[in-house]
């Protein structure tokens, strides 16, 4: 299918529920990696399928309202590309437009060649409304809601009418799809046109046409029995090859029948040649190797327009356009034809010539124009295509961007408050009060004396191999990281989403940092180096502060006490204050009492280290701790 049904429904998605929706279903539909839909560009019929299904689900809306959205937004969307124009004129009435509706597509084949447009007719016609038929190739049942989408929006905008469709038969016949629609509509036009059409009849009895004149004046007519034997052909095709065994309707989807062509009138016909023909003198294939020839003879409906020694010998399939005239005098069907040329080169190919053409109508003119300006056309559509892959390409980088930019945004501010400022939250109203967190500072001991014995990048080195180590645990053990000064760690349990199990997080946290920091050796001494690590609890503020380069910051008499357990603590151990150690389990936890200790700021507390954790405590989870005090 071409791009321009599948960019109209994310226009749709992306204008009802915004960029960010429609970014969810492209990553869950697994076509993230398409930044634009190039409305000339072919994509797999199975997108619109997966797109569905998934924005029902992200959406909350059914599959057949979303898809009769679809349908409603896809005829508003295309007037940015200048069909508005085609469908103000299909029809004066929109009885008019309903009986002509099968043609639509075939006014778009120059921009969208390789289109599989389904096929309509109308039956039973009252001045109640009608009934439509809907024909197709594609099996998904999600496209007759997008077709009643469609017909309601064209019935609401261009003729102002309210439109009722009912599904009446929805089958499967072979390859196609058969709907049958009941649509109730005001039709008024009906009554007026049939009481135009008796008042206007008139005696035509001096007006009657020889059959030879008849056939002179449309070189390329077939007509037809109620058998559908070919019972005369024109002189156009007779002269390329009187033998011609049959023909194929490509168009209308129908089986070729009396009883159908006769419900068909009001609908544009193609049939094409069964056998292949080329000029008088060369070889060509018969119609048993017409499949394995396929369909590649440069007339309509072929994308190549090579001219090679295979083509040559192949021959080319005769493409004729027309009308089916029931002739009641004759009980026959005449078919009144125009050959269908891309170039004058096939026209050669096939044996014929223009003035085989017929003069009244303009298909010597359209051969020929088309044959003077196919080149720049075809020059011109490249060019646009190029255009068109290169702004997919750019927006594709844009979109790659924009996920690295919030990536890094979101290794720097919590997703949540991150979230909160892309929508145009001021900062100031980040800010949260968080009743209950457990704050860890560490340093690394003897940091001065280290520095003086390491090169400044051997420094950085060093630090880096601890961080990292530390920072891969941070999401196992549920923390997130506020900032690292010079060799100063600082994280944070129960902020910025508040957690019950903060105490214990922070501890676990505290424990596998000992154990990571054995692995990173000091460059002057051979061996690891050594951490202090200090903890404490309480109730702190939390938000994003300042304009430029702002951070999640967190404020609080907590922080600095936790800052000062860190400071009195000692080489390798957890220092934890009495608000901590009192919410944690001491069945979990190997918890030994320090006993007062004099703290910068703070007076005399009484402070625990965390010797480890309790060989019955890994097979068991957490309890809830009791609430800080």
């Amino acid at each position: 299918m071409y791009g321009l049904l599948l960019e109209a429904i994310a226009e749709f998605i992306r204008k009802s529920y915004g960029e960010d929706a429609w970014t969810d279903i492209q990553r869950a539909s697994k076509i993230e990696n398409i930044g634009s839909f190039g409305i000339h560009d072919i994509y797999a019929e199975n997108l619109i399928p997966r797109i569905v299904d998934v924005s029902s689900k992200h959406l909350n809306i059914s599959k057949d309202e979303l898809l009769g959205r679809f349908g409603e937004m896809f005829v508003s969307f295309v007037e940015q590309y200048g069909y508005e124009k085609i469908l103000r004129v299909l029809g004066r009435h929109f009885r008019d437009f309903l009986n002509g509706l099968d043609n639509l597509h075939e006014y778009l084949r120059f921009g969208y060649p390789k289109i599989k447009p389904p096929s309509f007719f109308v039956e039973k016609e009252t001045s109640h409304g009608l009934v439509l038929h809907y024909r197709s190739r594609r099996r998904y049942d999600g496209y007759v809601p997008y077709v009643c989408g469609q017909l309601k929006a064209v019935a609401k905008k261009f003729y102002r009418k309210d439109i009722d469709i009912e599904v009446i038969s929805h089958d499967v016949i072979g390859s196609r799809v058969h709907v049958i629609f009941d649509v109730q509509f005001d039709n008024e036009e009906f009554i007026k046109i049939s009481m135009i059409s008796k008042s206007a009849a008139m005696d035509r009895s001096a007006l009657n046409v020889r059959s030879d004149l008849f056939f002179q004046m449309f070189p390329f007519h077939i007509v037809f029995d109620s058998e559908m034997i070919i019972r005369h052909v024109g002189s156009g095709l007779f002269a390329v090859k009187p033998d011609i065994i049959g023909y194929d309707i490509t168009h209308p989807l129908i089986d070729f029948t009396w009883d159908q062509l006769i419900i068909h009138v009001n609908n544009a016909f193609e049939l094409r040649t069964i056998d292949r023909v080329l000029r008088k003198g060369s070889e060509v294939a018969s119609g048993e190797n017409h499949d394995a020839l396929g369909d590649s003879s440069g007339a309509k409906g072929d994308d190549s327009d090579s001219d090679d020694s295979n083509d040559a010998q192949s021959g080319v399939l005769l493409h004729l356009k027309g009308q089916m005239k029931p002739m009641s005098n004759w009980n026959c069907f005449c078919f009144l034809g125009t050959l269908v040329m891309t170039d004058l080169s096939v026209l050669f190919k096939a044996g014929l010539y223009l003035n085989d053409l017929s003069m009244h109508d303009s298909s010597r003119d359209l051969l020929l124009a088309g044959t003077q300006q196919s080149a720049e056309l075809k020059l011109a559509l490249d060019q646009e295509q190029q255009k068109s892959q290169i702004l997919e390409d750019s927006m594709m980088r844009l979109d790659q961007e924009r996920h690295r930019a919030a990536e890094l945004l979101y290794q720097m501010i919590p997703r949540q408050i991150a979230d909160q400022l892309r929508n145009g939250v001021p900062a100031e109203d980040t800010w949260q009060v968080f009743a209950a967190v457990s704050i860890l500072f560490s340093d690394m001991y003897q940091f001065v004396n280290i520095c003086e014995r390491l090169t400044p990048l051997e420094v950085v080195s060093l630090l880096n191999a601890m961080y990292v180590s530390f920072d891969s645990r941070t999401e196992e053990h549920n923390v997130y990281k506020v900032e690292t000064v010079n060799d100063s760690y600082m994280i944070v349990a129960g902020a910025p989403v508040p957690d019950d199990q903060h105490c214990s997080h922070i501890c676990d946290m505290a424990l596998d940092m000992l154990e990571e920091v054995k692995t990173v050796m000091n460059p002057s001494t051979g061996r690891h180096i050594e951490i202090r690590i200090g903890v404490h609890s309480g109730t702190i503020v939390g938000g994003v502060v300042g304009i430029r380069t702002p951070r999640f910051c967190l404020f609080g008499d907590p922080v600095n006490t936790a800052s000062r357990m860190q400071s009195s603590g000692e080489p390798m151990k957890i220092h934890v204050s009495q608000q901590t150690a009192e919410n944690l389990d001491r069945s979990v936890y190997v918890i030994e009492k320090r006993g007062p200790m004099e703290i910068k700021g703070k007076g005399t507390m009484m402070t625990y280290w965390i010797l480890g954790k309790k060989a019955a405590a890994n097979r068991k989870p957490s309890p809830t701790p009791p609430k800080i005090r």
